[in-house]
């Protein structure tokens, strides 16, 4: 389960050092200067969202009383960085091999997805920090013990991250239906970050624009989707697939 962190300082205090927070809930009439005006604004440098809900409901999921109008949630297990997850590559003396969520909503989804990139050799995964889940219990539980070796890198802007991977060498590959290639003509063997589009709305026109190729993963019934967590696996695995060659 993740950690429960209540009060002002302690939430003040563990923004300071950086402890991965999935998200903070406050008072909805919590006076917003001083402290809470600190914890407000590390929290939007920092990505995190913010939540405000009746006293009422902030009493009933405390477990104690000292909340003092806040409660944060806090990840069981901490995010890394864009620039961490690149050394992670270079380290493993290996072509750079990520999967990129433009937001990803569904814990279900996450969680699966995480479970196939330890399985496919994929040295990690790329969130979003707002409208996207983050690693919650459900995801843990979803990828099996997956979440404790796959990295996670949370950032506030996909398109801005692709930018990132490919000044490092990095081929951003989005897969989505308007694609003119398949997406077994690609190269897995070179350094590649695959982009999966959210549940619903795919790819953003931002984030494809951004994107060095679009494919697709051809399909022959009615439905013109696939599940995320299902794209994202079939186009992991046969990255597997050719790096096993």
């Amino acid at each position: 389960m993740p950690d429960i962190i209540e009060g002002r300082n302690p939430v003040l205090e563990a923004l300071r050092a950086g402890r991965p927070i999935n998200r903070i809930i406050l008072s909805a009439n919590v006076q917003r200067h001083g402290v809470i005006g600190d914890i407000i604004n590390l929290a939007h440098q920092n990505g995190i969202p913010l939540e405000y809900a009746p006293e009422p409901a902030i009493q009933k999921i405390s477990v104690s009383p000292a909340n003092q109008g806040i409660i944060a949630y806090a990840a069981m297990k901490g995010y890394i960085s864009l620039n961490e997850l690149l050394s992670i590559s270079r380290d493993k003396k290996e072509p750079a091999l990520y999967c990129v969520l433009d937001g990803i909503e569904d814990p279900q989804n996450l969680g699966a997805i995480l479970r196939t990139a330890d399985a496919t050799g994929f040295h990690g995964v790329v969130i979003r920090s707002r409208r996207a889940v983050g690693l919650t219990p459900v995801v843990a539980k979803v990828s099996a013990g997956a979440i404790e070796y796959v990295p996670v890198a949370r950032v506030v802007n996909i398109a801005q991250t692709l930018e990132v991977l490919k000044k490092s060498g990095v081929w951003t590959i989005g897969i989505d239906a308007s694609g003119k290639q398949q997406y077994t003509q690609i190269d897995y063997k070179l350094p590649v970050a695959i982009i999966i589009g959210g549940e619903g709305e795919g790819i953003s026109d931002l984030v494809k624009k951004r994107c060095d190729s679009l494919v697709k993963i051809p399909m022959k019934g009615e439905i013109t989707s696939l599940n995320a967590s299902v794209a994202a696996a079939v186009v992991m695995y046969e990255a597997y697939r050719q790096r096993s060659l």
